[in-house]
């Protein structure tokens, strides 16, 4: 590469005699050159750079070069380009020290492919106008690069809260970042103010290396002095790293937490589930005792019992829990747990106790068996109920779900039917959920039945007529169980119904005349006696659809018999059967005067008549034989 004022060859020879002719052509002219270059370019790795160099001055021809400055101070022409007739004619020096190839635009532009940290150069533009003078102007590339998130790497070992000194906590590691990243670390997510100066409390060391690919990495390893507090803390690292622009960016690490060895200050032993409040628990559960001290790695628990002034051991373990399965009564009282934590202050108390104490109940105890059979309107002695459990229960009476009243005895005078039914004994204890015992017995009230009889339906406003339809029910009680009868067929079986105690019949029939009279009587009776109940249906009505059925069945009886009648007569007549004709036809109407004759009638009638009368004389053997 040679240098801007090394000999040109024979191409540059026509140059310089131009440009000695323009010194003779004008000779004592005062010109200068101005260039316009950015003095700074920032880019990101991989961009396209374009470095720009502009004449300002109207110039008819000049020569544009770029050089390249090394680190040592060096210069290396890389391109150059001459104006001349309004056209900038260039080419590229260096085409082989870079991949892709520095380029020249059509404007004496210095193009950069794909840019990388090694583009990282001062790049100088140099303008000779003969005798308007020569211009040099130079840029500077800076080339970013974003780098991979960070890694951390945390310390896996148990950190003593005891030591006195700063213990390595993590190394965070950034790399191929340009230009190197800074890394920071943070505790809780509070930035944690870390010098780099070697101290006991906190500090941090840096190293930073460069890659081969130019791109340079930068490891942080953090040293803190631990306490108790820290043991739950959150820790991480983040790299910041600059971007074109004065823009900055931030990558952070995954968290990670620190396993801390520290000593136990505090012991916890207490009644897991189930229990009360006021630590009670029931007879046949099983029972968590929970011990906990604060101390880490977890110590080891010693569980015993204390009894007649002596430590029974009932368990040791490192989870801190001894469970008694169906716990009985006899192992109330008083448990210890024990931590074994060597490396706690001697002020520290690692015993701690508790009672336990085991809530029972025992089966309840009645004064009379199951079934207690009395008799009606009789008295009854107090029944006793006996309860014993620890705490004391409280009892409480109940007759078919209904409360009676508190306390042993229950006291039952005048017994009626309502008085059976089952009664309940409860016994339970408040300070004790779900710890309760019950015992029953069923009073049964003997006597004779008694009886209740229910409307009839359905009921007419205007009387009953005959067959209508009618539902009749009964119930009744006692004991035994009553039998219900009815005085008509069709009653149904008694089923229970209407209450405790109580049976009912059904009889459904139709009206009649007779039930009227008569009615329908229902009756209950068991082995003490019975009773019963008769249904009055008052007047009965003839339904009127009937009654003319029956007038028409009157009429017609009468007109068959009349016809009969003349059918006789008649065949007694047989050789006149005329004489019927002429008596049905001489016969007037029933209920119809007769009528008088006209004088053409009267001989014939007249006739009749003394033939009638003298008949009587004349003939001795015919008597009414001639009559019709």
């Amino acid at each position: 590469m040679e240098p801007p004022d090394a000999g040109i060859g024979a191409r540059g020879a026509p140059r310089l005699l131009w440009l000695a002719f323009l010194l003779t052509v004008h000779p004592g002219v005062q010109a200068e050159v101005h260039l316009s270059v950015p003095s700074l370019v920032e880019v990101m790795q991989g961009e396209l750079v374009t470095l720009d160099c502009t004449v300002l001055e109207n110039l008819d021809q000049y020569m544009l070069e770029w050089f390249l400055t090394d680190r040592s101070g060096t210069r290396h022409r890389l391109a150059s380009a001459e104006y001349r007739n309004s056209k900038l004619q260039g080419s590229v020096d260096d085409s082989e020290s870079r991949s892709p190839p520095y380029q020249l635009d059509s404007q004496g532009r210095l193009v950069l492919a794909e840019a990388n940290v090694g583009d990282e150069r001062d790049y100088g533009c140099v303008v000779k106008a003969g005798a308007a003078g020569t211009a040099e102007a130079t840029a500077s590339l800076r080339v970013f690069a974003k780098p991979e998130p960070p890694e951390v790497s945390p310390n896996k070992g148990t950190l003593s809260v005891m030591e006195e000194l700063a213990q390595e906590i993590a190394t965070c590691t950034s790399r191929n970042g340009n230009p190197a990243p800074q890394i920071s670390w943070y505790r809780d997510g509070q930035h944690l103010k870390v010098p780099m100066e070697m101290n006991q409390d906190r500090y941090m060391t840096s190293r930073t290396v460069r890659e081969a690919s130019g791109l340079l990495s930068l490891t942080s390893t953090l040293y803190l002095r631990l306490h108790k507090k820290d043991r739950n803390a959150s820790f991480h690292c983040a790299a910041q790293y600059n971007l074109p622009s004065g823009r900055h960016g931030r990558l952070d690490s995954p968290t990670f937490h620190l396993t801390l060895h520290y000593p136990t200050e505090h012991v916890q032993f207490w009644l897991g589930s189930p229990s009360t409040t006021e630590g009670w628990v029931r007879e046949g559960d099983s029972v968590h005792m929970l011990c906990q001290g604060d101390g880490s790695p977890s110590p080891e628990y010693i569980f015993f019992r204390l009894q007649n002034g002596e430590e029974q051991r009932v368990g040791v373990n490192l989870q801190g829990n001894l469970t008694l399965t169906s716990v009985h009564r006899n192992q109330s009282g008083t448990y210890a747990c024990s931590v074994e934590d060597y490396d706690a202050e001697d002020h520290v108390q690692l015993v701690k106790t508790l009672q336990l104490r085991v809530a029972y109940l025992d089966p309840l105890e009645l004064s009379v068996e199951e079934q207690l059979p009395v008799f009606l309107n009789s008295s009854l002695t107090p029944i006793h109920c006996s309860a014993h459990g620890l705490p004391k229960p409280t009892l409480h009476w109940t007759k078919d779900s209904v409360p009676l009243g508190d306390g042993p005895t229950l006291s039952i005078s005048d017994i009626t039917f309502d008085s059976a039914g089952t009664y309940l004994c409860e016994a339970s204890t408040p300070t004790v959920p779900l710890l309760s015992r019950t015992r029953s017995f069923r009073l049964l009230v003997q006597g004779s039945p008694e009886l209740k009889p229910l409307e009839m339906e359905p009921k007419p406003k205007d009387g009953w007529t005959e067959g209508d339809e009618v539902r009749l029910a009964c119930s009744a009680r006692g004991y035994p169980e009553p039998t219900l009868t009815w005085s008509q067929r069709g009653g149904t079986p008694p089923e229970p119904s209407g209450g405790p105690g109580w049976v009912s019949s059904v009889l459904t029939l139709k009206v009649s005349s007779a039930l009227g009279r008569e009615g329908v009587s229902c009756e209950a009776s068991n082995v003490h006696g019975k009773t019963s109940h008769v249904f009055h249906f008052g007047t009965v009505a003839p339904q009127m659809a009937q009654a003319g059925v029956a007038v028409m069945a009157v009429a017609v009886s009468v007109g068959l018999l009349l016809l009969v009648v003349a059918a006789f007569y008649c065949m007694r007549r047989k050789g006149r059967p005329g004489c019927c004709r002429r008596a049905e036809k001489g016969a007037p109407p029933p209920g119809e005067p007769e009528l008088s004759h006209s004088a053409s009638e009267r001989p014939e009638h007249t006739g009749l008549l003394i033939g009638g009368a003298s008949g009587g004389a004349r003939s001795g053997s015919g008597g009414f034989g001639d009559e019709c």
